[in-house]
């Protein structure tokens, strides 16, 4: 079955404000199976509008990955993020087919 990703760029407005959102992520993510893959650290963006902060997490699966992000500690805590930042975040199946 293939994984289930959350894919995020953010910019932070306000560092201090955000970090209860950072905090609180560990334990919503815990619960549902959820993994840093990319979490900041350098990039290059040749293309298209970056955003200075860039994220990929892994999920056992698309369902679960949409259950994160839908569940009540997850609602609650975007709360925060909304206030301190602006973020583009889709949640997407993996590609488990044949490969080149």
């Amino acid at each position: 079955m293939a994984k289930g990703y959350w894919i995020g760029r953010v910019d932070v407005h306000d560092d201090e404000g955000y970090k209860p959102y950072s905090a609180a992520n560990a334990a919503i993510f815990k619960k549902f199976g959820g993994r840093f893959l990319v979490r900041a650290g350098k990039f290059d963006a040749p293309e298209g509008q970056p955003r200075s902060r860039n994220v990929v997490i892994e999920f056992p699966d698309y369902a679960t990955a949409k259950a994160c992000y839908d569940s009540p500690e997850y609602q609650d805590n975007l709360k925060i993020r909304q206030a301190h930042s602006t973020a583009e975040i889709i949640i997407i199946e993996g590609y488990d087919g044949p490969q080149p």
